[in-house]
């Protein structure tokens, strides 16, 4: 079997309805439809990633892993989309940020876990909760680079430095090779003077670590979770479909 150098991915925003678990989900697709084995593992406790991508209610979860130390392996599921595998979320991983806390190396089981499959996947995708807490240090503790989507809307760089600064002491004391590896506009409308103003701002913050590519308001987008699909499945040509190709393809271009 071909072994990989893996690469992972956290997509993360402590601010919720930012488009992070739609950017998690359809990112990891798409780059699953270029034949490269992607594992996406949903860190949020709302398991939107899982139900987004049809996969939920399985006996195994990120749960099991953390906490009843169960085999990776049993864990991942496949979805409707060859090369792309999940470990699911449950409502019981809500409980995993206060048993987590009286754990030993607590800030680094999930990276311990992950070291088991690596070399199987070329990249790992993770999708964390809309907070600051033990879940998401351990997905940036065990991550290379992380994803920042950023919504096109008042106050989008309202808490922005609170993550910044959480990203800050996880690499000074946890993971020195973290890296942002890109921050995504969401939600854009180019007919809107906010949207124009949001860009500008985060382009004036952030430089060249702001993706070309913007990810429009659309409804497709929206109305894909409810029917368990990725965007590539519910609908190939609509402009969200497009938006997430050629925000893949700026991916891999940034990756090679």
């Amino acid at each position: 079997m071909k072994s990989f150098k893996t690469k992972i991915i956290t997509i993360l925003n402590q601010k919720g309805g930012v488009g992070k678990t739609t950017s998690a989900v359809n990112i990891a697709s798409f780059l699953a439809i270029t034949e490269t084995p992607v594992l996406l593992i949903d860190m949020d406790p709302q398991g939107n990633a899982s139900t987004g991508i049809g996969v939920s209610n399985k006996k195994l979860s990120v749960y099991d892993l953390l906490i009843n130390n169960k085999n990776i392996n049993n864990a991942i599921y496949k979805t409707e989309i060859d090369y792309l595998d999940i470990i699911p979320s449950n409502s019981k991983l809500a409980g995993a940020e206060i048993e987590l806390v009286s754990m030993f190396t607590r800030e680094t089981i999930l990276k311990q876990i992950i070291q088991n499959i690596m070399g199987k996947y070329k990249y790992i995708i993770i999708d964390c909760p809309p907070s600051l807490g033990l879940l998401t240090i351990n997905a940036l503790t065990a991550s290379n680079s992380i994803i920042i989507p950023i919504q096109c809307e008042y106050y989008a760089l309202d808490g922005l430095s609170q993550l910044l600064n959480t990203i800050r002491l996880v690499q000074k004391n946890l993971n020195s090779h973290l890296e942002i590896e890109g921050i995504l506009i969401t939600m854009f409308d180019s007919r809107l003077n906010l949207s124009q103003q949001v860009l500008k701002e985060v382009q004036d913050y952030f430089g060249d670590k702001v993706y070309k590519t913007l990810i429009n308001r659309n409804v497709k987008l929206g109305e894909a979770p409810s029917h368990g699909k990725p965007i590539i499945l519910y609908d190939a040509s609509s402009t969200g479909s497009q938006n997430y190709m050629n925000l893949v393809s700026e991916i891999l271009h940034n990756n090679d």
